[in-house]
């Protein structure tokens, strides 16, 4: 998630393409849309704007997040349902709600820019602050806690499972080695910590090493690809005939995960052999786009920060009898 509107001046990541992809599912005479990652709304106000008998329910799990766009969202209040919630909750949310039929779906996923830009929320490796990375700054774990009192296996598998990190033993080491000194509570330390245990070599190329690190604390504490694992089946079945789901993710794990979900809805898993199709076994979604789609080069000379993004569509084209 990467939305700077009403702070720096930036457009929400792939605006245009996201409204273009969920436009068609949006012109019954009430659609509804759920934005599973409300950020600071950027995404919501266009579709809001665009669509004047669209109802929009935004779920996040940061405070800040829904304050800003309960500000932003305003001249829309009456069409718009904000809920202080993790994604994972998205089936309970439209259950609670009253609209568990939905048109459109769309996942902004990761770190929004607020996160990364305020020093003490502790997400980002370029500042010396405590080491925190909640997004919802209500729960009890934080990144300080996973770093000093994980086990050596357990940070191991965090750093090489959603980190990616090729070097996740010996970077596991080293915090388990430097926290019997003194706990690690800051980011700076264990920026430090982390780049002394990559190899030299290594360290040359391929931006800040503390970066793959960094990433993997912030989905061990914010349950990151587990809320995934849990909303995005629960939007997909929410959807109604016709209705589209839109996910912008930021990293592989995520968009690996939204790919699964995706072509497991896509397949037709009959039998093979069977001279005719069976109905029960038929795909129930098709793909609106071929694998992930990229930004434009203008995009990015607009907001760098979405460099890493990676948009995937579904609509559904059947409906379970």
């Amino acid at each position: 998630m990467s939305d700077d509107a009403g702070i720096g001046g930036h457009v929400p990541v792939m605006l245009e393409r996201v409204l273009e992809l969920l436009g068609p599912a949006l012109s019954g005479p009430a659609p509804v849309v759920v934005d599973a990652n409300l950020g600071l709304g950027g995404h919501s106000e266009a579709l809001l704007a665009a669509y004047p008998s669209l109802h929009l329910i935004g779920i996040d799990r940061d405070p800040f997040a829904i304050d800003f766009s309960t500000r932003r969202l305003a001249p829309y209040a009456e069409r718009t349902t904000l809920v202080h919630a993790s994604s994972a909750d998205l089936a309970d949310v439209l259950a609670r709600t009253g609209r568990t039929a939905i048109d459109g779906a769309l996942f902004d996923l990761g770190v929004s820019s607020p996160q990364l830009d305020e020093a003490e929320r502790g997400f980002a490796y370029s500042y010396d602050a405590p080491l925190d990375m909640r997004m919802d700054t209500s729960q009890e774990l934080t990144a300080e806690q996973v770093v000093n009192t994980y086990s050596a296996a357990e940070l191991t598998r965090i750093l090489r499972d959603y980190g990616e990190e090729r070097f996740a033993p010996r970077v596991a080491s080293l915090i388990i080695k430097e926290r019997a000194k003194e706990a690690i509570t800051s980011t700076k330390r264990l920026a430090d910590i982390v780049r002394d245990a990559i190899p030299a070599a290594t360290r040359r190329t391929g931006g800040n090493p503390a970066k793959r690190t960094f990433q993997a604390l912030r989905i061990e504490v914010n349950a990151e690809l587990s809320a995934l694992e849990a909303a995005l089946p629960a939007a997909l079945d929410a959807l109604v005939l016709g209705g589209r789901v839109v996910v912008l993710s930021y990293h592989s794990l995520e968009d690996r995960l939204t790919k699964q979900a995706l072509t497991a809805r896509t397949r037709d898993t009959s039998p093979p052999g069977l001279p005719v199709p069976l109905p029960a076994h038929q795909p129930r979604f098709r793909l609106l786009t071929r694998g992930a789609e990229l930004p434009s080069d203008e995009e990015l000379a607009r907001n760098p920060r979405a460099a890493s993004a990676r948009l995937r569509a579904a609509e559904r084209i059947r409906v379970d009898d």
